[in-house]
Formats: C-alpha cells, sequence, structure tokens
C-alpha cells in the first residue's frame, strides 16, 4: 500500500451541497477535485437515492465553478449558480430542464448571484447579490451591458465604512441586495425582449440585506443589518415582501452572527438567535414567530448544544417540526424539534463531520419517516453522498468518489482519546504512522516524533475527519504520530466549556493541549522529546503562544494567526467582535492587557524555531500582524521563515488553489523534519526556496520523502 502524500490532494474528490429532490428519489450534489494547479473544479452531479442506479452522474459541464443546486418545487428542473468562462468569476443563475435540454442561463448582473431559493409555486427564484448604488441606479444588476468593465481597483480606494472588506474582496461601496427573477426567463434571448424584465428589485437602501426565504409563493422573507451603525452590530431585521401588494415591512428583530430563516406557507417563521451582549461566547439557538398571533417560541434553549453546522435550519414535510445541526463531541448531530414548542429537541443521528444536508420525505412525514440526504468525510474517506431513512434507522452510502485511490493507500484509523484538564474532561484523538499498533502496547519496533495540531475558531471542533483528514493523514504518513483535540473553548461540548476561555485564549487552551500531549506522550511509540506543533487562524495564536511559554516543541509552523490582538482588532473584518467578546475589551481601553494576552507580547521568550504561513489577501486574520510576530523573531535571533501566499484568503488550507494547498502542507512536514531526529533531512533554512517540494522544476509530482530519506 501507498502512503498518503500531500500531492494527492490533486487526486481527492470531495462532495458538497446534497439536496434531496421533492419525490425523495433523487439527490442532486456538488462534486469538487483539483484539475490543475490553480483550479478545482465544481459540477452538479445527480445520483439515486436508494443507490440502485448505478454510478452518479454528470448533469452540468466541466467549464467554470457550479454552486448551489436547488430542485424546483416539482422536481422537473435544478436551478444553481455557475461562472462559465475564464474571465468571468461572476456567479450567475442557471435553471437545467431534467427532461432535458441543455441549462438556461437566467441572469447577466454584476454583482453575482448566491442565496439562491425557489418559490413555491416555481415560477420565480430569489437570489442575493452585492452591487453599489450607482450600480442599482444604472441598472447593471438587472442585467450588465455589452461591453460593461467593471472597475475592480479603484484608485484611490476611499473607506466610509466600519468593515470594509471580507472574503478576500474590499466592498467598494457594494452592499448586499435581494432580487426575484422569473425562473423561465433567458438571457440568451430564448424568451425574447430584455433579460432585465425577468428580475425584480426588491432591496434599494444603503443596508446589507440576505437569507431569502419564501413562505407562500407571494411572500418572501429575508434579514436586513440594521443598528446606528450596522457594520458595528448584531442586530438583525426579519423583513417580509408580499407581492400581490407590493409591501415590504419588518416582522421581527434578532440578535446573532447573521440569521438563517426557515418559514412555512401559513406564516411561521423560524430563525436563529444570539445574546448580543458579548456574542461571540454565546450559544445559537432557534426561534419561531407566528405571523398571525405574533408569538415567539423559544425551542432549543433546554439543550445545551448550539444551533450551527453545515445543514441549515429547515422544516420538515410535516411543517410541524423542525430540523437542524449542531456540534456534538467531535460529530455533527441533526435534531429534531416541535415548531410549537411543546417538545424538547432530540437527536434524529449523528452522521459524522458533515457538509451540507436536507430532509424530505412524504407530504406529512414526521421525524419518525423522514429521508436525509447528506455529504460526510468519516475517518476512512474524505468524503461521499449518504442518505439517512429514520424509518429503518438506516445510513446508505450513495457514492463512493475516491475507492480507486483509497484502494491504494495505508489508511489509518485514529484513536479517541478523553483525559482531564484542570478538572475537565477533553476530547482528543492521536493517529499514527502507518504500521504502528495504535493501541500502544508495545507493538511498535521505534519511537516516532509527534506533530500537535491545534483548530482555528477559536469556538469551532474538530473531528476524525473533514478538511483536515489530509492533512493528518500525509503527517502521519511521513512519519508522525499526530494528536489533535477539542480543549476548551470548543463548540459541542456546552455553553460553559465555549466559555471557558473568557478573557484568556492563551493559558487555558495551552493547559488543555499539553494535558493531552502528557497522555499521548506516555505511548511506547512516541518520542516526547521530538514534539512538534502547528495550527492555523486561532491554532496560529496558540502557537505562537505555546513557544512564548515553553520550550517543549522543538518546531513549530503558525499558519495565518492572530498574533497581535490590537493590530487584529483594528484590521480583520468583523471578526473584531471576537476581542470585544472573548476579551471584553477593546483596544483604546486595555492596550497594555491585550499586548500580554498577545502572543507579541511573548516574543522575547521564543527559541523555538518557527515558519510563518500566510496568506496575502486574508481579511480575517489579516498579514499585519504576522509582519509584525516576524520581524520580532527575526530581531530575537529565532530560527524562523515567512511564507507568504499571493491571491489566497483565509480559506488558504481548505479551498486554495491546489498547487498552494500542497505546497502549505509540504512546507510543514519539510520545516518539522530539518527539527526531527527521526528524520534524515537539513534544516528549510538550509535548502533552496523549492528543494524537496512538488513545485520544485523537474520534480515529479508527489516524490516526498518519508521517515529515514532525505528529501
Amino acid at each position: 500500500m501507498e502512503r498518503v502524500t500531500a500531492a494527492d490532494y490533486h487526486d481527492i474528490a470531495t462532495p458538497a451541497d446534497p439536496r434531496l429532490s421533492p419525490d425523495g428519489d433523487r439527490v442532486a450534489f456538488l462534486r469538487r477535485e483539483p484539475i490543475d494547479d490553480e483550479t478545482t473544479e465544481s459540477t452538479v452531479y445527480l445520483v439515486d437515492a436508494d443507490s440502485s442506479g448505478g454510478d452518479p452522474r454528470r448533469l452540468t459541464l466541466a467549464e467554470g465553478s457550479d454552486a448551489e443546486p436547488r430542485w424546483s418545487p416539482s422536481g422537473d428542473r435544478i436551478a444553481f449558480t455557475a461562472t462559465r468562462g475564464a474571465d468571468d468569476d461572476r456567479q450567475q443563475l442557471w435553471v437545467l430542464p431534467l427532461s432535458g435540454g441543455e441549462a438556461r442561463r437566467v441572469t447577466d448582473v454584476v454583482g453575482g448571484v448566491s442565496e439562491i431559493a425557489w418559490s413555491p409555486d416555481g415560477e420565480r427564484i430569489a437570489f442575493v447579490q452585492s452591487v453599489t448604488a450607482d450600480d442599482r441606479d444604472e441598472g447593471r444588476d438587472l442585467t450588465v451591458p455589452e461591453g460593461y468593465e467593471p472597475d475592480e481597483h479603484p484608485d484611490p480606494r476611499v473607506v466610509d465604512r466600519t468593515v470594509y472588506r471580507s472574503g478576500q474582496r474590499y466592498f467598494d461601496g457594494r452592499r448586499s441586495h435581494v432580487y426575484v427573477a422569473d425562473a423561465d426567463a433567458a438571457v440568451d434571448g430564448a424568451t425574447g425582449g430584455d433579460p432585465a424584465a425577468g428580475i425584480e428589485r426588491v432591496t434599494d437602501a444603503d443596508a446589507d440585506f440576505g437569507a431569502p426565504e419564501w413562505g407562500d409563493a407571494e411572500t418572501l422573507y429575508f434579514t436586513e443589518e440594521v443598528g446606528d451603525d450596522p457594520d458595528d452590530s448584531v442586530e438583525i431585521a426579519i423583513r417580509e415582501r408580499d407581492f400581490s401588494t407590493g409591501e415590504t415591512e419588518t416582522v421581527h428583530e434578532t440578535t446573532g452572527w447573521g440569521a438563517a430563516l426557515a418559514a412555512t406557507g401559513d406564516g411561521r417563521i423560524a430563525f436563529t438567535h444570539a445574546e448580543a451582549e458579548r456574542v461571540s461566547m454565546r450559544q445559537t439557538d432557534l426561534r419561531v414567530l407566528d405571523r398571525e398571533s405574533g408569538e415567539v417560541t423559544e425551542l432549543t434553549g433546554g439543550l445545551d448544544r448550539g444551533v450551527g453546522g453545515a445543514i441549515a435550519p429547515q422544516w420538515g414535510p410535516d411543517d410541524a417540526t423542525l430540523y437542524y445541526a449542531a456540534p456534538d463531541e467531535g460529530k455533527t448531530a441533526l435534531w429534531h424539534v416541535p415548531g410549537d414548542g411543546s417538545a424538547e429537541p432530540e437527536r434524529l443521528c449523528r452522521p459524522g463531520t458533515v457538509a451540507g444536508g436536507t430532509v424530505g420525505g412524504d407530504a406529512g412525514a414526521g421525524p419518525e419517516e423522514v429521508t436525509v440526504a447528506f455529504a460526510a468525510s468519516e475517518w476512512d474517506h474524505p468524503g461521499d453522498a449518504f442518505v439517512y431513512d429514520a424509518e429503518d434507522d438506516e445510513k446508505r452510502r450513495m457514492t463512493d468518489l475516491n475507492a480507486d485511490y483509497l484502494a491504494e493507500r495505508a489508511v489509518g484509523e485514529p484513536e479517541e482519546v478523553r483525559f482531564e484538564s484542570d478538572g475537565t474532561e477533553i476530547q482528543g484523538w492521536v493517529l499514527t504512522p502507518p504500521g504502528v499498533d495504535p493501541d500502544g502496547d508495545g507493538g511498535a519496533d521505534e519511537e516516532y516524533p509527534l506533530a500537535v495540531e491545534i483548530h482555528g475558531g477559536p469556538h469551532a471542533m474538530w473531528s476524525t475527519s473533514g478538511t483536515m483528514w489530509h492533512e493528518f493523514q500525509t503527517l502521519a504518513a511521513r512519519g508522525y504520530a499526530v494528536f489533535w483535540s477539542n480543549p476548551r473553548g470548543s463548540t459541542g461540548y456546552g455553553e460553559a466549556f465555549t466559555q471557558a476561555i473568557e478573557r484568556d485564549w492563551g493559558d487555558v487552551t495551552l493547559a488543555d493541549v499539553m494535558a493531552g500531549v502528557d497522555v499521548v506522550a506516555e505511548r511506547p511509540y512516541v518520542d516526547e522529546s521530538n514534539a512538534f506543533v502547528t495550527g492555523g487562524s486561532f491554532g496560529g495564536f496558540m502557537t505562537a503562544w505555546a513557544v512564548g511559554q515553553t520550550d517543549y516543541f522543538r518546531a513549530a509552523v503558525s499558519q495565518r494567526g492572530v498574533y497581535d490582538l490590537t493590530g487584529f482588532y483594528g484590521s480583520t473584518d468583523a471578526a473584531y467582535k471576537l476581542v470585544e467578546g472573548d476579551f471584553d475589551a477593546v483596544p483604546s481601553d486595555d492596550p497594555e492587557w491585550l499586548w500580554e494576552q498577545s502572543p507579541t507580547g511573548h516574543a522575547d521568550a521564543v527559541a523555538t524555531p518557527t515558519l510563518l504561513i500566510h496568506a496575502e489577501d486574508d481579511t480575517r486574520t489579516p498579514i499585519c500582524t504576522a509582519e509584525l510576530y516576524h520581524r520580532l523573531l527575526r530581531k530575537n535571533g529565532v530560527d524562523t521563515r515567512f511564507v507568504r501566499y499571493p491571491r489566497e484568503g483565509h480559506e488558504l488550507s481548505r479551498s486554495g488553489e491546489p498547487a498552494h494547498v500542497v505546497d502549505r502542507i509540504e512546507r510543514i512536514a519539510r520545516w518539522f523534519d530539518g527539527y526531527s531526529e527521526h528524520h534524515d533531512a537539513p534544516r528549510a533554512l538550509d535548502r533552496s526556496d523549492e528543494e524537496g517540494l512538488s513545485a520544485a522544476d523537474g520534480e515529479e509530482r508527489g516524490e516526498e520523502n518519508e521517515p529515514g530519506d532525505e528529501e
């Protein structure tokens, strides 16, 4: 069996956003796979829900990138968004008839299309696009004039907002607005006339709107960010547009990190809510507004698990039961609760690490009869599409996207470990190199170095799979015992557990991580004198914090981290609320204290060789604090290197250019190898920039060193 390598990323396909057809017979989903060093292909596939119809069938062209497949209410069409053409990265709305024929383009709008939703009668599709006031005045949000080229780089760039960039993009006057398109319209002229005639602008204020959700065929609900300064507010208005009268009104206000909506035809609106005070540490719950009575019912407040994850809240086939996802001790659980609050939530299934899903079934079906389509990854595969049948309590696998790849790879099974830290039980996992006895009872012939991984967030949760599957398996294949955990501050273990790092990201988390390291280091196959640490985002913060507090680790790789809380507060997008919420502080009031809570405040104590990895277009953890930390390490004579990835944002490790994703993993391993007594490799600092990497000229992709070999 071959070992997993970083370059294998090019050969791994993953599913996302599965959607169950209205009759429950078929599932549409996205299949994503790298096709070259710069591009990942994303196309819509169709598979029978009972797995009897053979292999999945591709529905859309490979050109461009598809997203958001959505069934029409009658099940005879699928709407999706897609880019088409190398020079146009704007997602547009397309509709594909399943009876035969080509997909029909519905929009040609300047702001791109997202968050699409069919009306219950199948005649209209709501969507969101991000546009300027000039775009609206000139009608470019309805149809783009021939030859129009947007100004992507204003000179100078003038900023008049508290939050002015996000997702690798400056707003530059753009606001997100809600639109409705005629589902039978066509840009290519098939319907005749101006394509703009088939699009209606629903919102037109200097505000951000989103989350469109239909009630009945004439009623559309959506959200609006409100407050004295909406950028600096967590207040959200739920708005209603009545197309029969053309009137729009606010029906309720909530608070939280954005709001998800789900509505019924008789005027019940489910929405998410989190308390506004120090919202970053609050549990998100589910509530229902009854439009007729005006009553709001709290549904999940008694459950110590926050609403969240890749399955959005949705009403079931009976229009009486709500289904939603919640992180739950290293897995995603799907829960159900009566919409009238007459009973407490119950767990329907706990399928693993989920990347989207939908609930369906015959009209009127309740929790005992529904079907759930979902995409999930597990320790032994990076992702497939599944169906869960509640009546039989059975999970069926519909795809085997990586069968050929997995048949030739030695994939290890992580072992769960539970340990105590300051009287609190912590969940973690350890993955051993191929051939090592995972029980640690003497089956290993030699010792192996330990690679410790710390997750981001900080309010997030890791499992045995998901987006880290490939990285964990690669490091294990390179000869490292890999340990990761969900320390206090993580989600999935209750609100008190999440809030345990209040005003103390560093020491509390480090205590938990090191408690786990102590347990794992007792294994006979682990060489505790050869330990390494890495992490991204908050994990980057913690990697830098760790090497400023202890010399336990031989080397560290800190990725897209937060190194100075004051610099982070001033340069990040809306994530500055983490400083206000988690630390109950702002730089103007507590500059010295925030410095002490930052890795930069302890940089003078660092002796551990530390590699810094960052994306140049990261607006979540901007590169400026990494530049500061790197300079401090250099001034202090620490072995360090700064690797910057152009064209990448905060999602580099998950959805960056394939060559960059591979390069990042290889650089982590190469940095560790150079300080490991178990790898016969020179320091990365003693090599050329590309030596030993897949990107090196003349080197075959996938030729990486194994333990004891030179790169």
